[in-house]
């Protein structure tokens, strides 16, 4: 059925007419000859439904995530509001005239994002951080295309995030990985031994994956420049360094920086993000263009960029993610450096309290994040990474990350962030502590777990195997 709209004489001035009508481009069996035996339902009737799902979910405002910032860091609700304030919903093609308030912030936003990060120009576009790295490896790609060299790889570490390879790929570079050391850093004669004149650049994050900081991050940036190369700082963990040095003084020249992992916007679900993407001065003529610029009387969008790699999102980005990150910036000042204490702090509380009932691959201080495995436990009684991970859900806990890094068996990577307190963290240890007992007193109670979320145990090889994509209406 189709559903037409005819001219009408009524007080609604619309009359709703169904209409059946052959469709060429659809097969027979495909198109519907009766109508939709939908429900009559209330506005409450919606509300009460979805409100039902909603609370199905474990959310940030339930209890503890220490599934790394990438998502579930804590979202501050004054942001939305501030996001939401008439003026910030201007068209983007609105002449720069009409939205200079829009544009000043965003031409804030970057001073600030350049001074945290010691970078000299940047682009906010890139709509998450993947994204920031696909732009970043463009830009690099376009650098050495203009000066006339032929540079085709770029050298990712093992621990390194599984995006990294991905977007080097993406924009047209071979990938040599190399190994970590003994103590999770990236290994210096592993480095040297395959640079040449064909690479382009390294990925890096410091911290690592691991949660270590690569301690020989300032040689490693002499032996690439001194090999032509570039340096690419993964913004992932940018919380962890942030007011206490920055990629510039680490000696990267480009960088991305993930807005939800360090300044508090939301992402996830496949929702607005943002990846801006900071770079050193010889690189600034590659970024994408529009930038926002400034005259001394007048913000505006600068298309004039030399040998830009062209735009890689429409308008300016995500400017609502922006908004929220410049009213975090603004609310947090000079405090942006006690976030990366308190992250620093609470993962490094949490390490010691765990090291001694799991498996801690790397004994080294650590930084906003850690990583403790279930070896153990799998070898001594049968309890895997997961099951521990499904029994934490039992005490209003959301798993961590698990099996990630892929150079760590049985991981779990666990990042506090700096929003949590004390209680909540000795909440978590204290629910570690119980699984890590009961695997040896009763390991099948952990296997069988979890026990309280609307959906328990169940079969995830069938599940992937056979999934149940039947929809019933």
């Amino acid at each position: 059925m189709k559903t037409i709209f005819e001219k009408s004489n009524n007080a609604d001035g619309i009359n709703f007419v169904n209409e059946t009508k052959k469709i060429d481009f659809l097969p027979d069996e495909l198109l519907r000859n009766s109508h939709l035996n939908l429900p009559q339902l209330s506005e409450l009737d919606v509300m009460r439904h979805y409100k039902e799902l909603s609370d199905m979910n474990f959310c940030i405002e339930k209890g503890f995530y220490p599934l790394g910032s990438c998502t579930m860091k804590y979202n501050p609700k004054v942001n939305e509001f501030l996001s939401s304030l008439d003026g910030f919903d201007i068209h983007p093609d609105a002449n720069d005239d009409f939205a200079q308030g829009s544009l000043k912030l965003m031409y804030n936003l970057g001073n600030a994002l350049k001074e945290v990060t010691g970078m000299d120009a940047l682009t906010l576009q890139p709509s998450a951080g993947a994204h920031g790295e696909l732009t970043g490896m463009m830009i690099v790609k376009k650098y050495f295309d203009t000066i006339g060299e032929t540079r085709t790889k770029v050298i990712i570490p093992d621990s390194a995030h599984g995006t990294n390879p991905a977007s080097a790929k993406m924009a047209g570079f071979d990938i040599i990985e190399i190994k970590s050391n003994d103590k999770g850093q990236i290994d210096i004669d592993a480095l040297k031994s395959v640079l040449n004149s064909d690479v382009a650049a390294i990925m890096m994050t410091n911290p690592n994956t691991l949660g270590i900081f690569e301690e020989k991050v300032k040689e490693i940036s002499d032996v690439m420049h001194a090999n032509g190369s570039l340096l690419y700082y993964d913004g992932a963990n940018f919380n962890a360094i942030m007011g206490y040095t920055n990629p510039k003084l680490m000696g990267f020249d480009v960088v991305h920086l993930n807005l939800h992992k360090t300044f508090s916007t939301p992402h996830g679900g496949g929702g607005p993000g943002a990846g801006v993407v900071a770079v050193v001065s010889k690189l600034k003529d590659y970024l994408p263009k529009p930038v926002i610029d400034f005259d001394g009387k007048k913000y505006f969008r600068n298309y004039n960029i030399k040998h830009s790699i062209g735009s890689v999102k429409d308008y300016c980005g995500n400017f609502g993610v922006l908004v929220r990150a410049y009213a975090y910036i603004l609310m947090m000042g000079k405090n942006l450096k006690n976030a990366t204490e308190n992250a620093v702090l609470n993962a490094n509380y949490l390490k010691e309290k765990l090291k001694k009932y799991y498996n801690l691959p790397y004994d080294e201080p650590c930084m906003h994040e850690f990583v403790i495995t279930g070896e153990k436990q799998k070898e001594e009684n049968g309890v895997s990474t997961l099951h521990i991970a499904k029994a934490l859900m039992d005490g209003n806990t959301h798993p961590p990350t698990v099996y990630f890094p892929l150079i760590v068996h049985e991981a779990m990577m666990i990042e506090p962030t700096e929003s949590e307190n004390k209680q909540v963290l000795d909440e978590f240890v204290s629910n570690m502590i119980d699984i890590a007992n009961e695997c040896k007193i009763n390991p099948q109670k952990v296997l069988d777990s979890p026990y309280t979320t609307p959906v328990k145990k169940i079969d995830e090889v069938s599940a992937a195997r056979h999934p149940d994509l039947n929809f019933k209406g």
